[in-house]
């Protein structure tokens, strides 16, 4: 146990000595280069041969991405497309419940091939097993619960097609960080993305997103000073009270 409480304090002022560098320093933002997103952009990209029956010579207008009529919607690799963030939820939960139980059993043996006779003969004065067994139970328990929650949360941010699956569908992975004086706030967003789930304005709805990962936080000295300190946080799951 004394070499389990040494281990813990070495490793706190380990972890405690590693930030001592931040004291009055503005977090550093999350370096971009060779993260998913980089590569996928930095990827060579295949352009498609189109066949001159795709394409009406006779128009004045082209049918590429480039052009001014053209899909630029998010389709390969590297592609940026918006994802819309607006969460407005709300659920209430409430219920009880109420049991009860009773029962009773009595066994008396009055009379058994004269058994029980002869047996009260040998028991002590008051004992006799004209009633030989007899139990009474009764239970009762209830219970009532509750859940009230309430989340609000409305964001945008530009997300990079990282791959795309053999099926067509498309992978997205999106960062975004804002640093206001010492604080950094944090969005991330990753999941799956149907292309025809795409609008025409190249964004996409976090609940068309699936297995979505949103995340939304901040690092800095706001969010240090509400964290608990370490050995507040040991304390709480090491103590059982």
């Amino acid at each position: 146990m004394r070499s389990t409480l040494i281990l813990c304090m070495a490793l706190g002022l380990v972890s405690a000595c590693s930030r001592l560098g931040d004291v009055g320093q503005e977090p550093e933002f999350t370096p971009t280069f060779g993260t998913n997103a980089h590569y996928a952009m930095s990827a060579p990209v295949e352009e498609v041969p189109t066949s001159p029956r795709d394409v009406n010579r006779a128009s004045l207008w082209s049918g590429g991405r480039s052009s001014l009529l053209g899909d630029r919607r998010a389709e390969r690799m590297g592609d940026i497309l918006t994802v819309v963030i607006e969460i407005d939820e709300g659920a209430e939960i409430s219920n009880s419940s109420e049991r009860s139980r009773s029962g009773s059993e009595n066994l008396s043996i009055p009379g058994f091939f004269g058994i029980p006779e002869r047996l009260n003969e040998e028991l002590p004065d008051g004992a006799s097993l004209d009633s030989a067994v007899s139990t009474n139970s009764t239970s009762s328990s209830g219970g009532d619960g509750s859940v009230r929650r309430n989340e609000k949360l409305t964001l945008r941010v530009a997300a990079t097609v990282t791959a795309v699956l053999d099926n067509g569908i498309l992978r997205i992975e999106g960062s975004q960080e804002v640093r206001v004086n010492f604080e950094i706030r944090e969005l991330l967003v990753t999941g799956y993305v149907r292309p025809e789930d795409v609008s025409r304005q190249n964004e996409v709805t976090y609940d068309k997103i699936a297995s979505a990962r949103i995340s939304y936080g901040g690092r800095g000295q706001i969010t240090d000073v509400q964290q608990p300190r370490y050995g507040q946080q040991i304390t709480d799951i090491l103590l059982p009270f």
